[in-house]
């Protein structure tokens, strides 16, 4: 089926409802998503804060036609998407609030970075030292995400400029209208990069002191 949003090249188009019901069963549609995936193309998916495009972060020419549909600087990481809090944990464990964040944040709106394990390829995290991971709340995603993942990828963006890809999943809105948080657990005290959906008061509550990134500003003399 075509998708006047994909431009140029046609993707299937698997639609849902966002109650979680669909045409056929979601194991189905799942298992069309996982063939996607193995076979090294691209797939569009719902998150709980926007539309992600993802891919196996094993395939460098599936991450390289992400960059490429999405215009994206060959400096700007991929987050790795996880199923569970548990494999969050598998990449995360050195981490030492790790454990704390996932029992009391995941799944949910928030993109951790922590030290990037040597098995994820550098191409997901361009090559810098910290890994961008998260588990998303929402259940198409996860569902996909235990049948195939992980997967890399980043914002599919708005809807009318979404990149091609080989696949898309339709389940309607998100449940979040705002980007997803941005904390940095790679050192001894987590550090706010990005607000979101979790504001800087609910993570001090949740995991105690949370600095947040200081600039200069240096008065003209």
């Amino acid at each position: 089926m075509r998708n006047e949003a994909f431009g140029e090249k046609a993707a299937s188009k698997t639609e849902m409802d966002h109650t979680g019901q669909t045409p056929g069963p979601l194991e189905a549609i799942i298992e069309q998503a996982a063939r996607v995936v193995f076979a090294g193309g691209t797939v569009i998916f719902p998150t709980d804060t926007s539309y992600a495009i993802g891919c196996d972060p094993y395939r460098a020419e599936a991450i390289d036609r992400i960059y490429a549909g999405k215009r994206r600087a060959d400096g700007a990481p991929l987050t790795l998407h996880v199923a569970s809090p548990q494999e969050f944990l598998e990449y995360a464990g050195d981490e030492p609030i790790a454990a704390l964040a996932a029992k009391r944040l995941l799944p949910g709106p928030v993109i951790f970075l922590i030290r990037k394990p040597r098995y994820v390829p550098g191409d997901v995290a361009a090559g810098r030292d910290t890994l961008a991971i998260r588990v998303p709340d929402e259940p198409v995603a996860r569902a996909l995400l235990e049948r195939c993942g992980p997967l890399a990828g980043t914002t599919a963006g708005e809807r009318s400029t979404w990149p091609a890809a080989d696949l898309l999943l339709e389940h309607g809105p998100t449940k979040y209208g705002s980007e997803s948080t941005i904390l940095d657990i790679s050192g001894r005290t987590p550090r706010l990069i990005r607000e979101g959906v979790v504001p800087e008061r609910r993570l001090s509550e949740l995991l105690g002191p949370v600095e947040r990134p200081t600039v200069k500003v240096r008065t003209q003399q």
